[in-house]
């Protein structure tokens, strides 16, 4: 490369790295906080802020005394905080998970810590660059417009590229070693005398980071734990021993969130809330097929297949690697009454032309981020129209039925009631009191007429049913629209109860305990 590009391509490359350093910071905080609308407010403002500031600091220093060994410093600092970054991350989210149970102060400190210091240094280098090319008063807007251009046109770049490739390609940990690498390498290409003894520490330190890591995950690996990036999620795959069954139960968790369980020496569900979805047969007896909003491990389609043999289901899964996961890891094998679409679940509804008897709504089992595209009078209007006369959609929300933290099962509720006519609600664990939390079935049917009774034959159906909510269920929330949707807001009170409680009993609480056996 020519001497004379150097500059330029300095630029273009630390556009590029903040932009990639932003969307791997989602999949960092994902696992402990979410991806809520709240982290990525957090994130985008924070290293928005960060940039503002490494402009001016960038400026500043220049006028100072301008140099191409103290751009090189600059970068190579940037490079030493991503390293950081690295090291830190999981012990500060884990802290910040336990001890502060407002998911916005906990995602704005998180990127405050782990993404600011080296935002800013990023920051720092197109202004200092622009000094250093200055040669000529006549030409300054001309040199300063082509190197804040080729900084965005960087940053454009590093958003296709990581989110389109990178990501799912490399992983978290070594896309942000490899960000590491590549500063360093622009850091020695401007200057390679200066800092000499700091740059090839740093780079000893990041390519044995590399090889711990490689080395983790192969041990990882092959103790039956899996972490996995995809263009979606970041999945993670454990194996644990039921106490009381001695059984092995393999689950999947999507961003810190349980999602799918199997025992792996049985075909017998797991949890109560999958069993629970039973309540079908209950509804509608006569049911040919059924529509499934979410998969994961697929862990009720494959019982459904089983328990019904004669009637189809379709699965809407967004994720097509969590699919493959599925087959990889949770027994799912093709079979011809099993349709697989990858895709929003809500575009699959607004094209769909079939109808079905049966939809089940899987995808708001999550108290961190929920699709606020399903959850609207828009595509419960969707889910009336696709139905069969007598058809039911059954949906599986986190939340309490009364209190702060009952504020999205409610408005969703009330969203649900000015499309269907008839509503019920089923809470799993507790249908005393309103303010626990915890999975709720809310069962719309579209038949008007239909008298519905709450006994059944099957004694584990009936049990379910003696359960049902029977409390007056009040409306005072506005109808949930595609205009207006606050759900990050209204399920801010159930983050914040369960925070403390996922970190005890959930997914990352099983990988500190395998850590700890390792």
């Amino acid at each position: 490369m020519k001497s004379k590009y150097i500059l330029e391509f300095a630029v273009f490359v630390c556009g590029a790295v903040v932009m990639v350093f932003e969307l791997v910071g989602s999949r960092v905080i994902g696992p402990f906080l979410g991806t809520s609308l709240f982290v990525w407010t957090s994130l985008i403002g924070i290293i928005l802020a960060s940039l503002s500031l490494g402009y001016y600091l960038g400026g500043k220093q220049a006028d100072k005394n301008a140099s191409m060994s103290r751009l090189a410093r600059i970068i190579l600092l940037a490079a030493i905080c991503i390293a950081i970054t690295i090291g830190i991350k999981d012990v500060l989210l884990l802290f910040l998970q336990k001890n502060v149970g407002e998911i916005r102060i906990a995602s704005v400190l998180a990127s405050v810590i782990l993404f600011m210091p080296a935002s800013i240094y990023l920051g720092m280098v197109s202004p200092y660059a622009a000094k250093l090319k200055l040669s000529n008063l006549d030409s300054t807007g001309r040199t300063i417009g082509n190197l804040y251009a080729l900084s965005t046109a960087g940053s454009i770049f590093g958003t296709l590229f990581a989110g389109f490739y990178l990501i799912p390609f490399f992983g978290t940990n070594k896309l942000l070693i490899l960000l590491a690498l590549i500063l360093v390498a622009i850091s020695i290409v401007l200057s390679l005398k200066t800092h000499i003894k700091s740059k090839v520490a740093v780079l000893l330190f990041l390519m044995m980071g590399l090889i711990a890591f490689n080395f983790l995950n192969t041990l990882l690996i092959k103790n039956g734990f899996i972490d996995i990036d995809t263009s979606y999620n970041r999945v993670f795959i454990t194996d644990s021993k039921h106490e009381e069954k001695q059984l092995t139960i393999r689950r999947m968790g999507i961003n810190n969130e349980g999602h799918s369980s199997m025992y792996l020496e049985s075909d017998e569900l797991v949890s109560e809330y999958a069993k629970s979805y039973h309540l079908i047969r209950h509804f509608y007896p006569n049911f040919k097929n059924c529509l499934m909003l979410g998969g994961a491990g697929y862990s009720f389609p494959k019982s459904y297949l089983e328990t019904y043999p004669n009637a189809e289901i379709d699965v809407v899964e967004i994720d097509p690697k969590v699919t493959q996961l599925a087959r990889d890891y949770f027994r799912l094998e093709d079979n011809p009454q099993l349709n697989i679409f990858h895709g929003d679940g809500r575009t699959y509804l607004n094209h769909s032309k079939k109808t079905y008897d049966i939809i089940l709504g899987d995808a708001f089992n999550s108290s961190y981020s929920i699709p606020y595209q399903l959850t609207t009078q828009e595509a419960a209007q969707k889910m009336h129209d696709i139905l069969s006369e007598e058809g039911i959609v059954i949906l599986n929300i986190i939340s309490s039925i009364e209190g702060d933290s009952g504020k999205f099962f409610r408005a969703e509720y009330a969203t649900f009631k000015s499309v269907f006519p008839q509503l019920f609600v089923y809470p799993l664990r507790d249908s005393k009191n309103g303010n626990t939390i915890q999975n709720i079935f809310l069962i719309a049917s579209k038949s008007k007429s239909k008298n519905y009774s709450f006994s059944n034959e099957s004694p584990e159906l009936d049990i379910r049913l003696k359960k049902f909510w029977r409390k007056e269920i009040t409306s005072e929330l506005p109808i949930l629209t595609d205009d207006f949707a606050p759900v990050d807001y209204y399920i801010g009170a159930v983050q914040s109860q369960l925070s403390k409680s996922h970190m005890k009993n959930g997914l990352w609480s099983k990988v500190e305990r395998f850590l700890d056996r390792l």
